[in-house]
C-alpha cells in the first residue's frame, strides 16, 4: 500500500463552480494546495480573477478562471468547450455553485423556485452530462474520475427556514448522485455528494451574523465548519484513498443534522 500516495490529488485536472468565493473558494484552495491545476467558474469574472491570483500566488498547483453563468444551458456548454481547447481530460468535477431564496410558505415567488431548482439540480446534471468525454477520457480501473455534488443537511433534515426550493433541490441532488453513480461506475467515474452543514460563506453570512452562537450551541463539536474539513473531503472523494466510495452523501456538519435538544 502506497500510503505516501493516498490523498495525493497532484497534477489532476478539476473544476470548481462557484469557485470564487465560500465553501468553492475552500475547495479550490485545497486541491491547489495538494498541486491540482484548478479551473473555477462563477458568474462575476472579477471574483474569478482575484481567486485566481491569490491562489496562483499560494501554489504549488494553479487556479485558471473561466467566467460563466451557469444558470443558462448555452452556458453551460460554452465553459465545457473552453475547457476542452485546453486540456483532454478532467479527473475531477465539483458541482459547487447554487442559490437559495427565503420566503413564506403563501408568498414563495414562482419564478424563484424554478431559478433555485434550475441551478441546484437541473444545471448539475447539465455539466455533468457535459463533461462526461472529459470525464471518461482517462478514467481507468487504477484511476478513476470524480464528480462530487455539493448538497446539504438540509436536504436532509427540514430546515428551521423558510427555504423550500433549496431543501427540495438539495434532497434531489443527494438522490440524482445515487442514480449517477449506479451508471457511471462502470465508466470508472465515482459520484458522491456532500451534505455541509454551517460554513462560513456568502450565503451563510447573515444567518451566523444574526445567529451565529445559536447555531454553534446546536452542533456537538461547538463550531462551525472551516476549510480543512470541506476541502479534505473533497480531497478523499478524489484521491486513491476514495476510490471505493461510490453513491455516498458524506454529512459534513460537525454532527448538527443528528443534534437532539432534548
Amino acid at each position: 500500500m502506497d500510503y505516501k500516495n493516498l490523498f495525493s490529488v497532484k497534477d489532476k485536472v478539476v473544476l470548481v463552480t462557484g469557485g470564487s468565493r465560500g465553501i468553492g473558494e475552500m475547495i479550490a484552495t485545497g486541491f491547489v494546495n495538494g498541486g491540482a491545476k484548478v479551473y473555477i467558474t462563477s458568474r462575476s469574472a472579477d471574483a474569478c480573477n482575484e481567486v485566481v491570483a491569490k491562489l496562483n500566488a499560494q501554489g504549488p498547483g494553479s487556479c485558471v478562471a473561466i467566467p460563466a453563468d451557469l444558470q443558462s444551458f448555452e452556458e453551460v456548454q460554452r465553459l465545457v468547450a473552453e475547457i476542452s481547447k485546453h486540456e483532454t481530460h478532467l479527473d475531477v468535477l465539483v458541482n459547487n455553485a447554487g442559490a437559495n431564496w427565503n420566503d413564506g410558505i403563501a408568498d414563495y415567488p414562482d419564478k424563484a423556485f424554478e431559478k433555485v431548482i434550475n441551478l441546484n439540480l437541473k444545471r448539475i446534471f447539465s455539466l455533468s452530462q457535459a463533461c462526461l468525454p472529459l470525464l471518461t477520457a482517462k478514467a481507468s480501473a487504477e484511476n478513476h474520475s470524480a464528480i462530487i455534488n455539493i448538497g446539504s443537511i438540509d436536504g436532509l433534515r427540514v430546515p428551521p427556514q423558510d427555504t423550500y426550493a433549496y431543501s427540495a433541490s438539495k434532497a434531489g441532488l443527494h438522490h440524482l448522485t445515487r442514480h449517477m453513480a449506479s451508471k457511471l461506475g462502470s465508466d470508472y467515474v465515482l459520484c458522491n455528494a456532500i451534505a455541509p452543514g454551517a460554513f462560513q460563506s456568502k450565503m451563510m453570512k447573515a444567518t451566523l451574523d444574526a445567529f451565529g452562537e445559536i447555531i454553534k450551541s446546536k452542533i456537538p463539536v461547538g463550531r462551525i465548519g472551516s476549510p480543512e474539513d470541506i476541502a479534505g473531503t473533497c480531497i478523499y472523494l478524489s484521491s486513491r484513498a476514495g476510490q471505493y466510495t461510490n453513491g455516498a452523501t458524506i454529512t459534513v456538519d460537525g454532527g448538527a443534522a443528528i443534534f437532539s435538544n432534548l
